[in-house]
């Protein structure tokens, strides 16, 4: 009786005298389906293009809530035709593809997970070219088509979904999407991509650009012009200055160009001036939020601030973030934080990373049809 009872124990709710033998077989396959199910959603393995677009619909309304978005519809179509152009070349051209210009003068660039690519009127104002557009887009691309961030949330195991986090249609609830686009807000405005990551982003951009008839070699002129702009800082703008260094990541671009005979040719300056008609503001110009986005949140207070400097001063060897700088979590809303200019660079603020955005988060609706894709391609050479 004692080996009855312990195998009833081991095996729960299922008892064999209950069901004939292929419902017992039955119950048990569902079982474990279910539970293979809710192990690969864990990791985030099984997680689908759906699912995907609906955490980065989450992820680019917080970023488009601190950031606002340029309401320019002439440059966000323009924007749109390189971005449209460079995805139709990658692994997942299929993919609702979106390119969103942020209105902030800091120089930045952010991907967010199912086709959701964001860009600083800053950094637009720092290219010179179309063909240094495209690399950079074609790096936030990749960063999208490999997952990277989807991939940084599972290595570091720092959401786990379980299987009652599992929708009915067999996707995952929105309470799960909910806490992985906390996540995946974290990551993409404060670089958790590891040097793997950026490096692939970098070589797989690279050959995006080419391949679409762009110079390949233009994103390492973008990394040239970064170090430029900050060779002065006390602290190294993010992305393009830290993990790989941007002296390294150069070398390495012009070497995958060279070894794999990347043809790209075009750099269509012309045209890029004429549409992007506006330039970067110098780094001491640029208004930030005082104090740096993503440390310790809150609304401002004096208490807070304090809380905030604290954290700073033990964070700050780590700071890095978006394509070009650390951006993070901000408690309150934009009014609410004193605005300041670059002298706060003494304290440990970069302007590119923690620059004042505009107002309006809404994003434009501008589409382009295939046609439109078709003719901009002929003026690319």
């Amino acid at each position: 009786m004692k080996h009855i009872a312990f195998a009833l124990a081991l095996f729960g709710l299922i008892t064999f005298s209950a069901a004939p033998a292929h419902a017992q077989f039955g119950i048990l396959d569902k079982a474990k389906k279910a539970k293979d199910k809710a192990e690969k959603y864990a990791d985030l393995a099984g997680m689908s293009e759906k699912d995907e677009r609906a955490l980065g619909e989450q992820v680019s309304e917080k970023i488009r809530a601190e950031f606002g978005v340029f309401q320019d519809a002439a440059v966000a179509k323009y924007v749109t035709l390189v971005g449209t152009v460079v995805a139709q070349g990658s692994t997942r051209p299929a993919l609702k593809w979106e390119f969103i210009v942020l209105d902030t003068d800091g120089v930045n660039a952010f991907a967010a997970p199912g086709g959701l690519v964001h860009i600083t009127r800053g950094l637009l104002g720092l290219l010179k070219n179309e063909a240094e557009l495209a690399g950079a887009l074609g790096h936030e691309i990749t960063h999208i088509t490999e997952k990277h961030t989807v991939n940084s949330i599972q290595k570091g195991k720092v959401v786990s979904v379980g299987a009652d986090e599992m929708g009915s249609g067999g996707g995952l609830a929105q309470s799960a999407i909910s806490r992985l686009a906390e996540a995946a807000y974290k990551n993409v405005l404060n670089n958790k991509f590891d040097r793997g990551d950026e490096m692939e982003a970098d070589k797989v951009g690279i050959r995006l650009a080419s391949k679409a008839g762009y110079a390949p070699g233009a994103l390492g002129d973008v990394l040239q012009h970064l170090a430029d702009r900050n060779k002065d800082q006390k602290e190294p703008n993010g992305l393009f200055a830290s993990h790989p260094q941007l002296s390294e990541r150069i070398e390495a671009i012009g070497k995958i160009v060279k070894e794999e005979k990347l043809g790209g040719t075009a750099t269509v300056a012309a045209r890029y001036k004429k549409n992007i008609t506006f330039e970067a503001k110098p780094v001491g110009t640029i208004a930030v939020i005082e104090g740096t986005r993503g440390l310790t949140g809150g609304s401002g207070s004096k208490d807070d601030k304090d809380a905030k400097d604290k954290e700073a001063k033990k964070e700050e060897p780590k700071k890095k973030g978006g394509l070009f700088g650390k951006v993070g979590l901000t408690g309150g809303s934009q009014a609410q934080n004193t605005q300041t200019v670059a002298s706060a660079g003494a304290r440990g603020i970069n302007p590119d990373r923690d620059a004042k955005g505009g107002s309006n988060p809404n994003k434009l609706n501008t589409p382009v049809t295939p046609a439109d894709v078709d003719a901009f391609r002929k003026g690319i050479a």
